[in-house]
């Protein structure tokens, strides 16, 4: 064992705000040897280390590192999203997505980078700007924060801006930030008009949903998402990646979605 494993078993605690009374009565294991396996005194067998990193929601990725700095190989595989082994939950994806037409839904990885669409967002997107100007693979929320992308065709911009930042905390995997996601958030934040006290937000309506308008022709559509993730995932990337949807939210968006965009016409 590296004596790494006691200094990331404290941090997953702390940040969990988990006594180590609490996590022994959360696991079953006694106080005493979760003090001796966090001071290094004790090597806990990878059952017992698992139990831990269960009761303190630790995601897959990061249960693969406190397994090597046990001395023990990963136990969850870490192939690529789109790989053989992922081959069923991609064809699962892939019927969301068609089943979802004629309204935008994307696959999106734990950075908000788009790596499967259905045929209508594109064509969605594709009405308000260049969408091959912007280089693969798309992030949308680079999508959404740049003057140069939807930004300016998004009426309620502000509380958007806001909500989208309580998403990427909320919707961070295992609630934490990694290094990439804070670079993420630096990167929205250096844009224009971009107000660093919106990454602390605060409830915005009483509504269930916020809803997301996009302005065209002087008319707006009115969507609001549901985003779906991956049930009991056994592979780092299962649980890494997402659905989202976008729904009308009122029955003019829907029928106006249907006349700007007719179902089956490319």
């Amino acid at each position: 064992m590296t004596p790494d494993l006691g200094v990331l078993l404290r941090y997953w605690r702390d940040l969990r705000g988990t006594s180590q009374l609490d996590l022994s009565l959360d696991t079953g294991i006694s106080q005493r040897q979760i003090s001796f396996i966090e001071s290094g005194r004790s090597v806990p067998n990878r059952e017992t280390l698992m139990a831990i990193a269960r009761a303190l929601d630790v995601p897959l990725r990061e249960r693969n590192t406190l397994l090597l700095a046990a001395g023990y190989a990963p136990m969850f595989s870490e192939s690529a999203w789109d790989s053989v082994e992922m081959k069923n939950v991609t064809d699962a994806l892939k019927r969301i997505l068609r089943q979802h037409e004629p309204f935008p839904a994307v696959v999106m990885d734990r950075y908000w980078n788009v790596l499967m669409a259905n045929d209508s967002a594109p064509r969605f997107f594709g009405r308000f700007i260049d969408m091959s100007a912007r280089h693969a693979p798309r992030n949308m929320l680079h999508l959404m924060f740049d003057p140069k992308g939807m930004r300016p065709f998004i009426a309620n911009w502000p509380d958007v801006a806001r909500s989208l930042f309580e998403r990427i905390y909320r919707e961070s995997i295992g609630r934490v930030l990694d290094e990439k996601t804070k670079t993420l958030l630096a990167e929205l934040l250096a844009y224009p008009d971009v107000k660093s006290e919106w990454k602390n937000p605060v409830a915005l309506s009483f509504m269930p949903v916020i809803p997301l308008g996009f302005v065209k022709d002087g008319k707006v559509l009115n969507y609001f998402s549901m985003v779906t993730t991956v049930g009991t995932p056994q592979t780092v990337a299962a649980q890494e990646l997402r659905v989202e949807c976008m729904f009308p939210a009122d029955e003019a968006t829907e029928a106006l979605h249907t006349e700007w965009w007719p179902p089956g016409i490319p």
